[in-house]
């Protein structure tokens, strides 16, 4: 008789195979990290009738920078973190994806950064989502947000670029697509952009299983593209809609909403159009808060989700408790 934990085991090597790795992974949070990474790496919750997991990738601990929220000091971001009841000694962006079970279909929801090619504790996806019982090989659809590394590294394996996700339907804004791919595209990105730009346009446009799609478009049964551009051109949310309950996965929208939401006119250096994102940011909280929809967001602490109530002309936020 094979035990639960021989098949757990069996289940995490075929997944990091698969991902890119020859051997399992085992989560184990490094030294001083309780506060920001969590003990368990998956969290399953329903909306209606659909069953959606979200599993953790990893976090990128990054150093306090005055570029990284335009016109903000390093000092003013401390100051939302510690407000946030989050950690100050460098910038915390975790990152989650979210996995949507649709009958015996299996709907991803972005791909992750990639074993070993975004941060070097982003690396947990392959593991967590075996330990949640879910099956790479049987994701039959990849709802991409937009083309940002740590959203869809984990579309290719690291150094050959082979498609992780051969056999899926890849669905992404027709906006996003066309921007990222154009010919011309990666000589006019700044410098520091220019080597992810030109991955995805020597890499994308030869693969043929993407589905080009536009706003408000249904991109599986019960999802809907909500477009929400600013972050990039073409970045998108989606809405999912299961008997009178409702999901936003806002993506990058609010993405690190201890700053966004007391401050959600504030302008990120990886926003391409900072007044548009902030434009985007508003318009999305405030029609989720008048829908009573529950959010999540790749960059939420983890489990991903929480909920955001009005706070003057700001917003305030509350993590979700796992």
């Amino acid at each position: 008789m094979v035990t639960l934990s021989r098949r757990v085991a069996c289940a995490a090597f075929g997944a990091a195979v698969a991902f890119g790795l020859n051997r399992p992974l085992r989560f184990m949070p490094a030294a001083g990290a309780a506060s920001v990474e969590p003990t368990v790496g998956f969290h399953r919750f329903k909306v209606g009738s659909v069953e959606v997991t979200a599993v953790y990738d990893g976090i990128w601990r990054k150093p306090h920078d005055p570029a990284f929220i335009k016109d903000v000091t390093v000092d003013q971001t401390k100051e939302a973190l510690a407000k946030a009841g989050l950690t100050t000694d460098f910038m915390p962006i975790p990152l989650t994806v979210f996995v949507i079970k649709l009958g015996d279909r299996y709907v991803l929801c972005d791909a992750g950064s990639g074993v070993g090619q975004w941060q070097a504790n982003a690396t947990h996806l392959p593991g967590n989502m075996a330990a949640a019982g879910i099956d790479h090989s049987k994701i039959g659809t990849v709802l991409i947000s937009h083309f940002h590394p740590d959203h869809v590294w984990g579309l290719m394996q690291k150094g050959t670029n082979a498609p992780t996700f051969p056999n899926a339907e890849l669905v992404v804004s027709s906006t996003e697509f066309r921007w990222w791919t154009d010919p011309e595209r990666v000589g006019k990105l700044p410098e520091g952009r220019r080597v992810a730009g030109k991955r995805i346009a020597d890499v994308f446009p030869t693969w043929r299983n993407w589905r080009l799609v536009e706003d408000g478009s249904e991109v599986a049964p019960g999802i809907r593209l909500v477009f929400a551009p600013g972050h990039t051109p073409g970045h998108s949310a989606l809405l999912v809609t299961s008997g009178t309950e409702q999901l936003m996965i806002s993506a990058d929208t609010m993405y690190v909403p201890a700053l966004l939401a007391p401050h959600p006119d504030w302008q990120g250096s990886y926003d391409q159009d900072g007044p548009m994102a902030a434009r985007t940011r508003r318009k999305l909280i405030d029609r989720i808060i008048a829908d009573n929809v529950t959010i999540c967001g790749s960059h939420f602490p983890f489990p991903g989700s929480g909920t955001f109530v009005r706070d003057g002309d700001a917003y305030a936020f509350t993590p979700a408790e796992v």
